[in-house]
């Protein structure tokens, strides 16, 4: 694959950002229709709060897995940003959810805008972020998380130590957090109420996990509004070791041409 590293000026946060992106790249050794790679699927990869746009790529092998598929990966930064328009004045939502898309497909037209062919994931902060992203607009037909970082209003007490308090108050208004745009549950009941199709989820998340009790009580509060999640709870703790095992689950469950890298063993 082509791996390309891509500053570009953001109109929503007004500062130049950057983003790493795959491309499949055509070789004698590949069999790609070109119908395909003119209307490529794209997966949107989201990182988490210690992380940036290079992580994927540093700390799993996704550009392994994804060698002889036909599909592109757009891994943007957004800083310690939860993809919020956050109460400093930074809208990263606006930038990641609505502008990026836009300056993807302006620089790479073969990328289909599609919704069906449009899919966005991440890990923890990252996997948060895809679900609101994902609920919040009508861009992806499918999400995924790992270790979802679902609740970041203060239920959890480890997640809250990460960062002091003025950090958490910077990014997200704490008190009308329930109906705010923030909140992953009112947004999925936003998306049930109207009329466009609720996309497909899928969740991991390991039992030493300390946000794994978040993702039960998150998976099951969205059963019992009627929204079904494709969720595989394993052993496992919130580490890479984990998100780069669990990656080609992901990878197979997408509706991709995934083909997997020829193993002996």
């Amino acid at each position: 694959m082509a791996h390309l590293k891509i500053n570009y000026f953001s109109n929503a946060l007004l500062k130049d950002c950057q983003m790493d992106v795959l491309l499949p790249q055509t070789t004698n050794d590949t069999t790609w229709d070109k119908n395909l790679l003119n209307d490529l699927p794209v997966i949107y990869l989201l990182h988490g709060m210690s992380d940036d746009n290079t992580s994927w790529l540093r700390k799993t092998r996704l550009e392994r897995l994804l060698k002889n598929t036909a599909v592109a990966v757009v891994m943007p930064n957004a800083d310690l940003s939860w993809y919020a328009n956050t109460n400093y004045g930074l809208d990263y939502y606006t930038d990641i959810a609505e502008e990026l898309p836009k300056v993807v497909h302006e620089f790479f037209p073969q990328i289909s805008s599609k919704r069906e062919k449009n899919f966005i994931m991440g890990a923890s902060m990252g996997g948060y972020g895809a679900y609101r992203i994902a609920l919040s607009t009508n861009q992806f037909s499918h999400a995924a998380a790992l270790s979802g970082a679902f609740y970041p209003d203060g239920q959890n007490e480890i997640l809250e130590s990460f960062r002091p308090k003025e950090y958490w108050n910077g990014v997200f208004e704490r008190k009308n957090f329930d109906n705010s745009q923030n909140n992953l549950m009112h947004l999925a009941k936003q998306k049930l109420a109207c009329t466009e199709d609720v996309p497909k989820l899928y969740d991991w998340c390991g039992k030493q996990d300390f946000l794994y009790q978040d993702n039960q009580k998150f998976i099951s509060e969205l059963s019992q509004i009627g929204i079904q999640v494709n969720a595989n709870f394993t052993n496992g703790k919130h580490d890479w070791y984990y998100w780069d095992k669990f990656l080609e689950d992901i990878l197979n469950w997408l509706p991709i041409d995934y083909l997997p890298e020829e193993r002996l063993c």
